[in-house]
């Protein structure tokens, strides 16, 4: 009955990425019946996960009311014009660090704008720039301090091996960060030269392309005071999970966990936004970035819950097949979930529904430290959001999509960054463990 289940599980996702959008968490539950139907006991609801995701992103909508957002936009248009000519190095630099300090890869909307209008005023290919800068964005994920994936992941990891939650953004951010900024080097030669490309040149022709030149964007009053307190909440998360963890020892009976540490500093955040730079919070779910999270939050409730369901129910078969495959070839976690990602398109989902049974494999802890990033593959697909928002927003036509689906600008960008990501995680891992 394996194979009949997990040929429902691979319906039912490949029905979600037809949807689109949210549509892959209404699949997943619709998939969660049918094993049901099967006789497959549902798994367990990654309510934890969820719960993270929906604080975190509360709190940076509520950021974003205050005009936070705008202002670390105005930042980043600051530090891409600053020195325009390297704007292929400096554009997955800012989105890498966006999503690093937010937790989320949806603050890449707000820079590509100017990340596509600075590379054409420079003549340089805009998907060069924007093809690593939206990878970058993903990649990072499995490096914040906030994000969900890396909050459930180092609590399995510090419970399992005793390797605290320090040491592993010690080695996931290092390793991720490197392998993006080698990537960019790459894309630099990737794609004809803008003044070559026979897609721009009738574009031009036709009048098609719009130069817009910089942002114009007004700074609320208390925008600054706002992204201070979301910094300050940060820097209070990891504290707190350093200060509770084993190693360290600072709190030995901690009253809360990591994770209602973090889902109550970040609503605390919230609501100091709130008080102190004078936002109205009904306009809080209005905020873009709260709409872009909420969906984000349903659709790891449907595909986690639908991944949990089919290995809960398959652990001990999925043991015996993989168990001395993976102690033998240990990179090949990587691969696991660098396909996982591509389906499930969320790192949290794929962190969750395959990392528990990666433990009961007895999978090696360096092998799960620097197979992490390949959780974050959301870019095979052309049809996540910030792939797609990156599509529209170059109108010299050089971030296109190509007939046969897989031809596209970011899956080079992608693989590499990825496969480095792992390489080096692999190297660090093993040197300091």
């Amino acid at each position: 009955m394996v194979w009949l289940h997990l040929l429902i599980v691979l319906f039912f996702i490949f029905l979600g990425t037809r949807l689109g959008g949210i549509g892959i968490g209404f699949a997943g539950g619709l998939g969660v019946i049918a094993l049901a139907a099967f006789g497959v006991e549902p798994g367990v609801i990654p309510f934890d996960v969820i719960s993270i995701i929906m604080a975190v992103i509360v709190a940076i909508a509520t950021m974003q009311v205050a005009g936070g957002m705008d202002y670390l936009v105005k930042l980043a248009e600051q530090i891409l014009r600053s020195h325009p000519k390297h704007i292929t190095f400096l554009a997955p630099a800012v989105t890498y660090f966006m999503t690093i300090m937010a937790g989320t890869g949806h603050t890449a909307f707000s820079t590509l704008p100017v990340i596509a209008e600075v590379a054409k005023e420079q003549g340089i290919r805009p998907s060069r720039p924007l093809s690593i800068a939206t990878v970058a964005s993903q990649i990072a994920i499995t490096a914040s301090p906030i994000s969900a994936a890396v909050v459930f992941l180092s609590g399995e990891i510090e419970k399992n091996f005793g390797i605290g939650y320090l040491e592993l953004l010690g080695i996931w951010i290092p390793t991720t960060f490197a392998a993006c900024m080698i990537t960019a080097f790459v894309c630099n030669f990737l794609g004809k030269e803008l003044k070559d490309d026979p897609v721009y040149q009738d574009r031009l022709a036709k009048g098609l392309i719009k130069q817009r030149g910089a942002l114009n964007i007004t700074i609320l009053p208390h925008a600054k005071r706002s992204v201070l307190i979301f910094l300050m909440s940060i820097v209070a998360v990891m504290f707190y999970a350093t200060a509770i963890s084993k190693n360290v020892g600072l709190i030995e009976n901690p009253v809360m966990s990591r994770d209602n540490a973090i889902i109550a500093i970040m609503l605390s955040a919230a609501a100091l936004i709130v008080m102190l730079c004078k936002v109205d919070s009904l306009q809080v779910t209005s905020a873009a970035t709260f709409k872009s999270g909420m969906s984000a939050a349903i659709c790891v409730m449907g595909v986690a819950w639908l991944g949990n369901t089919f290995v809960g129910a398959h652990i001990e078969e999925i043991k015996v097949v993989s168990a001395d495959f993976l102690d033998s070839y240990p990179w090949m976690l990587a691969v696991v979930l660098f396909i996982a990602g591509t389906l499930l398109y969320s790192q949290a989902a794929t962190a969750k529904a395959l990392y528990p049974a990666a433990f009961a494999l007895g999978v090696s802890p360096v092998a799960m430290i620097a197979s992490f990033a390949a959780v974050s593959a959301l870019f095979v697909l052309p049809t996540y959001p910030t792939l797609l928002a990156a599509v529209e927003i170059d109108d010299t036509g050089s971030t296109r999509i190509g007939k046969f689906v897989f031809n596209h600008p970011f899956l080079i960008p992608g693989v590499v960054a990825t496969f480095l990501s792992v390489l080096f995680g692999f190297l660090l891992g093993s040197a300091v463990l």
